[in-house]
């Protein structure tokens, strides 16, 4: 089968949203909000907006606002935002185990992992099974050592990887333990594979996409990912902020 390229790209293809902000409801000395991010923003630019419209209603310079766990541009789902003294609980929010849902496109690799690289490689799918995709899906269940993507949020020397590697510098990153709780397979629609996942903090779903397209003698990337939940916190309870393009 011959797939269609997509890309995702920053500078062409990802406008720069503004959001408003219900900040009058917002406790600047200590709050934690739940935000549903949107598809094609980042998780800097719903904070860095969210500070500026609370500095510009309160009239004060400094307010803590920080987040408690990246998610991608092309991510969508709960993201979890603290302000004030609220910021110091920030790894602790973090450290909760992670709901996902989204869908696995097999057949075809990209460098990203996901729609951000345009298609590298494809492969045969036409074996694969249901039962195989549950079986394969079983087999992650549990801890393993994962190597995050090259474009990824992580540090190399002070520096985030995915900068580095969009300018093509070569990079070796370790792997790292993480935990799979739950695997559910959802949907199965060849080559579209939809999906649940519980883990733990750190892992990346879009690591688990390549290996999971390994385990069933194919390829994988990630084509939807949406958080559900970190910890006690639902995206069912997160404000919608809708782009005012």
């Amino acid at each position: 089968m011959a797939y269609t390229k997509q890309r995702f790209s920053y500078k062409e293809e990802n406008p720069r949203y503004e959001f408003t902000f219900p900040v009058e409801k917002m406790n600047i000395e200590g709050d934690v909000i739940l935000i549903d991010k949107p598809y094609r923003c980042t998780s800097f630019d719903v904070v860095g907006q969210l500070r500026r419209q609370l500095r510009h209603y309160t009239q004060l310079k400094k307010i803590k606002v920080g987040h408690a766990g990246t998610l991608d541009p092309l991510a969508t789902g709960l993201l979890i935002i603290c302000i004030g003294n609220y910021t110091k609980k920030i790894d602790q929010y973090q450290s909760g185990d992670k709901e996902y849902t989204g869908t696995f496109r097999v057949g075809a690799t990209t460098p990203s992992y996901d729609l951000e690289k345009e298609i590298d490689q494809e492969y045969p799918y036409e074996h694969i099974t249901e039962e195989m995709a549950k079986e394969a899906a079983a087999g992650f269940v549990g801890t393993f050592e994962q190597t995050p993507p090259l474009f990824s949020a992580i540090k190399i020397e002070g520096r985030r990887a995915y900068e580095l590697a969009r300018e093509g510098v070569e990079l070796e990153i370790k792997s790292k333990q993480v935990e799979i709780k739950e695997f559910e397979i959802t949907r199965f629609d060849l080559p579209d594979i939809d999906f649940r996942v519980v883990c733990s903090k750190g892992t990346y779903i879009r690591s688990l996409a390549r290996d999971y397209g390994e385990a069933l003698h194919s390829g994988a990337h990630l084509t939807a990912l949406r958080r559900t939940r970190i910890g006690d916190f639902s995206v069912e309870n997160a404000i919608s902020i809708l782009p005012n393009v």
